[in-house]
């Protein structure tokens, strides 16, 4: 093959020079064509008055329980009830065999009709002493036996009037009614039985059902801690008649009727170090029940200046710390640590880290960075849903 010329070589070579020349050119200036800023959410700050509510556990209790017992001794004629009805005050619930009270009665009856007749003949005699004794016919002492005998047949006829009233209470107690109204569960005896022979036997229970009362417990540091915010003017009291209690169902959502706070306990348990808070709750269609353990969310306060976060806004380092993604007036972000308090209606109350006017990032913090260049689609949606106490 015959070696080409040198100038042959130069043309050659400058055919490969210019496209590797464009090549490092367009490879030199990578910035040019730069990706767009990631579009997020952002919520900004409010402060606005909050209910601190506090979440506890506890029971459903009946307001009032009454045991039905046999208050006589007898054999149980009939149950009058249907199980686990609803009773009223005074409805028929069992009857006791009365023959032997209605004859105590007539025998009752019977002594008093002859202590009224002793006390007759007694006031006769004593009424012929005293006109006798003015003119010296009888002797003070027959006089006196006199006065003495009529006192002796008042008494005997009281006495006789007291035993005919027990006899009258006996019968009564043979026809058992219910001592209050509510719901009445299954019988404890059935007919034929023998009760209150001894002692008083217990033959059902009635529980009062609407309203119904939920008691949940404290602990006494929390309780402690409440009250040195009150004291400080960080937060302010609930009136009586605002604060309310919300019931958590099994499946996590509110119970449909709002419920009252009632009192609180002036008592601490030893063994626990707790303290009782008693609620009210309406129960027209008897969903709640006794006995059933429950969640109660209770307003305690009222922070008129509280700031909170969606949970889904904030992030955690390795340690634990929780922070917040913002963004800053050049619409870049920004990363700052907060302290938080307590959870409310989905939202993180912050005691330390944010004031009003920050811009926090509330979606899309998983795609940015501190100091990256964004972009907010949502301005003027950013409103948070804070819920205020009642009557704010």
């Amino acid at each position: 093959m015959p070696i080409p010329s040198p100038a042959r070589l130069r043309a050659l070579l400058a055919l490969f020079v210019i496209p590797l020349s464009l090549s490092a050119c367009n490879d030199s200036n990578p910035g040019e064509e730069q990706a767009p800023p990631s579009a997020v959410s952002i919520e900004t700050v409010h402060a606005q008055p909050l209910a601190i509510s506090t979440e506890l556990n506890g029971r459903i209790l009946a307001p009032r329980t009454a045991e039905v017992r046999a208050r006589v001794a007898g054999v149980v004629l009939k149950r009058v009830y249907r199980e686990g009805s609803d009773v009223k005050q005074g409805d028929v619930l069992f009857r006791i065999d009365p023959a032997p009270f209605k004859a105590d009665v007539d025998s009752a009856r019977a002594i008093l009709a002859k202590a009224e007749a002793t006390r007759y003949q007694a006031r006769l005699q004593n009424d012929r002493y005293r006109e006798l004794i003015t003119i010296n016919a009888v002797s003070r002492q027959d006089h006196d036996n006199a006065r003495a005998a009529l006192m002796q047949a008042d008494a005997a006829v009281a006495e006789a009037k007291a035993a005919l009233e027990r006899a009258q209470l006996n019968l009564g107690y043979a026809t058992v009614t219910a001592p209050i109204s509510g719901r009445i569960g299954r019988a404890l005896v059935t007919e034929g039985a023998l009760v209150g022979q001894n002692e008083s036997t217990p033959l059902a229970t009635i529980q009062q059902l609407d309203p119904i009362h939920a008691d949940v417990t404290q602990s006494t540091r929390e309780l402690n801690a409440l009250r040195r915010a009150l004291r400080s003017g960080e937060l302010q009291q609930v009136g009586q008649n605002q604060a309310s209690a919300t019931l958590i169902q099994d499946d996590g959502t509110p119970y449909p009727l709002p419920g009252k706070l009632l009192f609180s306990d002036i008592s601490v348990d030893q063994s626990t170090g707790q303290i009782t808070l008693r609620s009210e709750f309406p129960n027209p269609d008897l969903d709640l029940l006794p006995g059933s353990f429950i969640r109660l969310r209770l307003e305690q306060a009222v922070k008129q200046q509280a700031i909170s976060v969606p949970q889904r806004a904030i992030l955690r380092d390795s340690a634990g710390n929780p922070r917040v993604l913002l963004v800053d007036a050049q619409q870049r972000i920004t990363e700052r640590t907060l302290v938080l308090g307590a959870v409310q209606n989905d939202r993180w109350i912050v005691i330390q880290g944010l004031a009003p006017g920050d811009q926090v990032v509330v979606e899309g913090l998983q795609h940015v960075n501190p100091g990256d260049q964004v972009r907010i689609d949502n301005a003027g949606k950013d409103a948070p849903a804070i819920v205020q106490h009642n009557g704010q």
